[in-house]
């Protein structure tokens, strides 16, 4: 017997982040992602607005992956009456908690700025953890008699999945954000082959990366050049993959003479904690890092790299003579240790900034990467005299062919594509190219759009 189904867009359309879509079948009301918006603060005022919907009347949340702009306004929702069943992977469940703690503290110290309370505290966390259960991927778990849910990998960050909702017999797919495969730490994208409805990013849908070894030379080439230069290499890193899949890449270059001896600082106690998480969870790795763990070599552990937890660590950081490597968060220099170290090293020609991931519009780290001459850092317009250099192969999306590609994996059965989480220009592209190419049916949604579904 045929049933309707109904899904909205209330977040993670028409921009990047604030991922927020609801799904309704089967009498549930089931929430995929509630990511908090980000802009040139770390949180836009979106955020403060209310929801879409009434948080008290959604049944179930499920979380892709554990990102701020995926998992951010999770504690607003559980503060405002949401008080039904959260699921994800296991990692996704103990990165999340690390990630929203260390955002109560960023969200405080802007309301501060701003003279209003925050959007949510730590005792909002702890009572939204209270509501967690995880399943491992490929174990269905049933929501009703009809609906069932499976978690498939999406090859993004540790613990990332795209949500498999299946009907009646008919499967709709949520992506989340989907990784850029092959990548060095994780196990490929699964394919969707079979599915009938698909719901997915369009971060890089108007534009490519370069490939594995492309990237790995550009990496080595900046750092050789830079100490070279005697300079300061400053890399903006999202805590979270970003800067994990960095240190397993600085460590084959290290430990295969590749590039000079210089002292590498992991600056922030958000990527210590999650590097930790990242060493319990090797079973997620795919099995060529596996195979390198197994030999004996320590991936995130090599001669010369400091983590420096404090803030006493951090501030010694400038005070050590001679060329260095600092790699702080947050990744689009839009708060975090980053944003120190941007202002200190900016001004001099001797160093360098390295951008390696998306960096929302609006953001510093999207004035830095764009050109621009200066940017303001903490109330100071800071001169940028520094190189800017970009390496787009590092970042954790599927780049325009490969997002294609994943779509033509389920061009036998898919009847509808819903293109989002993507800046307009990049969202509307890919439709355009998946009608194009391969002929199938891809729309860009509106905010709060609703859609009825056949199953």
């Amino acid at each position: 017997m045929t049933q309707q189904a109904k899904v909205g867009f209330f977040g993670g359309v028409d921009s990047v982040t604030g991922s927020n879509f609801l799904f309704e079948a089967s009498g549930k009301r089931i929430l995929i992602d509630c990511g908090l918006f980000q802009g040139d603060k770390f949180a836009d005022d979106r955020n403060r607005e209310e929801f879409g919907f009434d948080p008290k009347s959604i049944d179930i949340l499920l979380v892709t992956h554990a990102h701020i702009d995926h998992i951010g306004r999770i504690p607003k929702l559980v503060r405002e009456g949401f008080k039904g069943v959260i699921y994800s992977t296991p990692p996704t469940e103990e990165l999340t908690n690390i990630m929203l703690m260390d955002t109560t503290r960023i969200l405080a110290h802007e309301a501060v700025a701003d003279g209003r309370p925050p959007i949510y505290t730590e005792r909002d966390v702890l009572d939204t953890m209270k509501l967690w259960t995880s399943h491992e991927y490929y174990v269905p778990f049933a929501i009703t008699p009809e609906l069932s849910c499976e978690f498939k990998d999406a090859g993004h960050i540790l613990g990332s999945a795209m949500m498999f909702l299946t009907l009646n017999g008919t499967t709709m797919v949520f992506t989340g954000d989907l990784g850029n495969s092959p990548a060095p730490l994780l196990r490929d994208t699964d394919s969707i082959k079979g599915v009938t409805y698909l719901l997915m990013e369009s971060v890089y849908g108007d534009r490519n990366h370069e490939n594995r070894d492309e990237r790995k030379e550009i990496l080595r080439k900046v750092i050789t050049e830079s100490v070279g230069r005697g300079g300061v290499l400053l890399i903006p890193a999202f805590s979270l993959e970003r800067t994990q899949e960095l240190l397993f890449e600085m460590n084959d270059l290290v430990e295969h003479h590749n590039i000079p001896d210089v002292k590498i600082y992991v600056d922030s106690p958000l990527a210590i904690k999650a590097t930790e998480v990242y060493r319990r969870s090797d079973k997620y790795f795919n099995k060529e890092t596996q195979h390198i763990i197994k030999s004996g070599d320590d991936i995130f552990q090599f001669p010369r790299l400091y983590f420096t937890e404090t803030k006493e660590e951090s501030k010694q950081i400038w005070e050590t003579k001679g060329p260095k490597i600092i790699m702080a968060g947050s990744g689009m220099a839009n708060g975090g240790r980053i944003v120190h170290h941007l202002k200190h090293y900016l001004p001099d020609s001797n160093n360098a900034v390295l951008i390696v991931g998306y960096q929302a519009a609006g953001t510093p780290g999207r004035m830095i990467s764009e050109g621009a001459k200066s940017v303001r850092l903490f109330g100071d317009d800071v001169q940028i005299k520094a190189t800017v250099l970009s390496i787009h192969g590092y970042s954790g999306h599927k780049d325009m062919d490969h997002l294609l590609e994943f779509v033509e994996g389920g061009k036998d059965t898919l009847k509808k594509i819903f293109v989002t989480i993507g800046e307009p220009k990049s969202s509307m592209f890919l439709a355009q190219r998946i009608r194009d190419y391969l002929g199938l049916n891809a729309i860009v949604p509106s905010p709060k759009e609703e859609h009825i579904l056949d199953f």
